[in-house]
C-alpha cells in the first residue's frame, strides 16, 4: 500500500529522508503560515469594525445636526413668543430690551 502511494505521487526514499531531515524547518514554516493567516483574518475583522464605527459616527453626526437645528429654530424670538402663554405665568414685555452703554 505504501509503495503504491509512493509510486502514484512519485515520492522517492531520498525525498522522504529530506523531509525528515528538515522537519524542524518545515514545522517553522507551517507556524509562520498559520500566523500569517491569523493576521490576515484579524486585519479583515478590524477593517469591518472600523467601517461599522464610521457608519455609527455618521448617524450620530446627522442626529447632532438635526437636534442643533431644532434647538436653533425653537430659540428664535418668534418661536419663543408663540410658546409663551398667559397660562404659563409668563408675559411678553410690550417693548424691546434696553441697551446699556458704558461711558
Amino acid at each position: 500500500m505504501a509503495r503504491q502511494f509512493a509510486d502514484v505521487f512519485n515520492i522517492s526514499r531520498h525525498t522522504t529522508e529530506w523531509v525528515f531531515a528538515n522537519f524542524r524547518y518545515l514545522l517553522f514554516l507551517v507556524g509562520l503560515l498559520v500566523l500569517y493567516i491569523a493576521n490576515a483574518h484579524l486585519a479583515e475583522k478590524n477593517v469591518r469594525d472600523i467601517q461599522l464605527i464610521q457608519r455609527e459616527l455618521m448617524e450620530l453626526k446627522w442626529e447632532y445636526a438635526s437636534i442643533t437645528s431644532n434647538i436653533m429654530y425653537r430659540s428664535m424670538q418668534s418661536q419663543v413668543a408663540a410658546e409663551v402663554t398667559p397660562s404659563s405665568g409668563l408675559i411678553l414685555p410690550p417693548e424691546g430690551p434696553k441697551v446699556i452703554e458704558a461711558k
